[in-house]
């Protein structure tokens, strides 16, 4: 039930435009740089990125982004060589002036991959989650929060978001002095930076 309201979330705006048949609308491709802490590692972590966005109208904006974060984590041991986020989502906000502030859901995966060479993991059960990451992983996720845009309806713009990105862990795994029976969630606070434009 939780994939279907997800979904339904996800295509209800698609539905919405394709009903009203609005003609109108911008195109946005914009880069970005992204930093995010992940607490089940407690490491910092920072990326680059783009992103590609619908906006059918003042209020609604449809979009896909990708993040690569290229350095090893965390720097001590490292479990992981590179992640890549994928989310897909919508905004929403009003167009006042120039500024446009708005809030936003979107959902996708973070792939963590492998470490970048062998690590040392006890023989306990549940393994710690270090030693799971380690094999490399492909993480559901969400990001919630808001930011605000400033740029004309048409050419260059700014943009800034601040969010919580919600990401599933597999279980069951050893995490940050807890046992982990199944699956759990965890919230990652994160921020970016872009530039872009619109046309």
């Amino acid at each position: 039930m939780r994939q279907i309201a997800v979904w339904t979330l996800i295509m209800a705006p698609f539905w919405t435009c394709h009903a009203s048949a609005q003609a109108r609308g911008s195109i946005e491709l914009a880069a970005h740089v992204a930093a995010a802490r992940l607490g089940e590692l407690d490491a910092d972590d920072v990326g680059v990125g783009g992103r590609f966005a619908w906006r059918p109208g003042k209020i609604l904006g449809i979009e896909a982004e990708a993040t690569f974060y290229l350095s090893d984590l965390p720097d001590r041991s490292p479990v992981s060589r590179r992640r890549v986020e994928a989310l897909f989502g919508v905004t929403v906000g009003p167009v006042i002036g120039l500024v446009r502030p708005f809030a936003r859901v979107r959902s996708g995966v973070m792939h963590v991959a492998e470490a970048p060479g062998p690590i040392a993991c006890i023989a306990i059960f549940p393994p710690p989650l270090d030693c799971l990451l380690a094999a490399g992983r492909t993480l559901p996720a969400v990001d919630v929060g808001g930011g605000i845009e400033l740029g004309a309806r048409r050419g260059a713009f700014a943009r800034v978001d601040l969010g919580d990105r919600i990401v599933r862990y597999s279980g069951p795994a050893f995490s940050r002095g807890r046992r982990r029976d199944g699956g759990f969630w965890t919230h990652d606070a994160r921020v970016a930076l872009g530039l872009g434009v619109r046309f």
